[in-house]
């Protein structure tokens, strides 16, 4: 099948070096004014203006008038928490009247309780949840998202939840990446025994999940409420020795909880970082390590320290933006809302923020080199926006914007 897309009057191609992007390169969107874009089968054949492509646009194509419109590549979400059952509405409203996220997890609530509801659902219940909430990202333009695992922390319901991911992804229309989180959190079944479960994770569940091909990547969340540094070292240098990618929940409450361990080890990212210090940037900087910034959580906790998002650009780490959607600290599904929140909050252009939730999250997923730009040769994910200008993305708030969403050169309707 060849389509091709014309009448594009502001295509943002956010092309450039095959790497991450950082610094002054944040704000080279590659703009392309009264484009066109031509695909061939699910990858794009040729992007430029009308003028340059319009001769290669064979007589039987499928033409789509974009009207004047802006394109740009499909968001790429990398960290959310898509599969869980149930909420946690009651929680979001103690929080409200004063109860702190450590204080509401110290009395059971928060990931355990989430735990309890998902071991308790079947695998097609997960599935059908997951795709309610999969739709809700697709709404408003993200192609390509990560998933965790981390509300089983039992064996049973670790791998429950990636064979949902891989159901999900099989089904498609979105690309779902999945990560395992079993050091989520340590399960009451685990109480008094921290050592045993790490041991249990590195030793057992990590050699079946890899072996089984069921997840690309390992996170652990490291903070005092969730593993040491130690126990944390113990897990990630079982899933790098079983070739897994490394991820970090790291610094989000305070300094010294895992940074530094991410860059020690190679991750290929340290997520959260609202309390990072600019050494512990630096070592990230050095290591290669992309720093995922997650405002959601900030702002739905009521905090307000955001990660040094400008500090991290002045530095040279190549940044990237995503929801941390969860049903606990950040129940946001969307990406447009993250950049309006890292432009308001945390000082980006929209052009920072737009680069950090295409191309950056892309290559912080190691799929940089066929997702997250309009490029001859990647795949064609993309969107057909409501209005002309990249900017508006960022500045109309919480906007009900329903974008054209296209991925594999397909038009997809959530």
């Amino acid at each position: 099948m060849t389509l091709c897309i014309v009448n594009i009057g502001q295509l943002v191609s956010v092309s450039g070096p095959a790497r991450p992007r950082a610094g002054p390169e944040l704000r080279e969107l590659g703009l392309i004014r009264d484009a066109a874009m031509l695909i061939e089968g699910d990858r794009i054949a040729a992007v430029g203006t009308y003028a340059e492509v319009r001769s290669r646009i064979a007589p039987g194509a499928t033409v789509i008038d974009a009207e004047g419109r802006c394109v740009t590549p499909g968001f790429v979400d990398a960290h959310t928490h898509l599969v869980f059952a149930g909420n946690r509405a009651d929680e979001f409203e103690r929080r409200i009247a004063g109860a702190t996220y450590q204080e509401i997890a110290a009395a059971g609530g928060g990931i355990q309780r989430t735990v309890k509801l998902t071991r308790a659902a079947s695998e097609d219940d997960l599935l059908a949840a997951a795709s309610r909430h999969r739709d809700w990202m697709l709404r408003g333009g993200t192609t390509t998202l990560e998933a965790k695992s981390g509300y089983g922390l039992d064996r049973d319901t670790e791998l429950k939840m990636l064979r949902v991911m891989r159901r999900l992804n099989g089904e498609g229309p979105a690309r779902t990446v999945p990560t395992l989180l079993a050091a989520h959190t340590v399960p009451p079944e685990f109480a008094g025994r921290r050592m045993e479960y790490v041991r249990w994770i590195a030793d057992e569940l990590i050699p079946e999940v890899a072996a089984a091909g069921l997840a690309r990547s390992c996170d652990v969340f490291c903070d005092d409420h969730a593993f040491s540094v130690d126990e944390a070292r113990i897990v990630l240098a079982a899933a790098k020795q079983h070739g897994m990618s490394l991820r970090v929940h790291a610094e989000q409450f305070r300094p010294g909880t895992g940074a530094a361990l991410a860059a020690e080890l190679g991750a290929a990212t340290a997520d959260h970082l609202e309390t990072a210090t600019n050494e512990t940037l630096i070592q990230l900087r050095d290591a290669g390590v992309q720093p995922v910034l997650l405002p959601g959580s900030v702002f739905a906790l009521g905090s307000t320290q955001y990660p040094p998002a400008r500090k991290m650009i002045e530095l040279g780490l190549a940044i990237v933006l995503a929801t941390d959607f969860n049903p606990g600290s950040s129940p946001v599904p969307s990406m447009p809302f993250m950049l309006s929140l890292a432009c308001v909050l945390m000082g980006l252009s929209p052009a920072e923020a737009l680069s950090a939730a295409t191309i950056n999250a892309a290559w912080s997923l190691g799929l940089g080199d066929s997702i997250g730009s309009l490029e001859t040769g990647k795949n064609a994910d993309f969107l057909i926006h409501e209005f002309s200008d990249y900017r508006e993305l960022a500045y109309f708030i919480a906007a009900p914007m329903r974008p054209r969403v296209f991925i594999g050169g397909r038009e997809v309707t959530p």
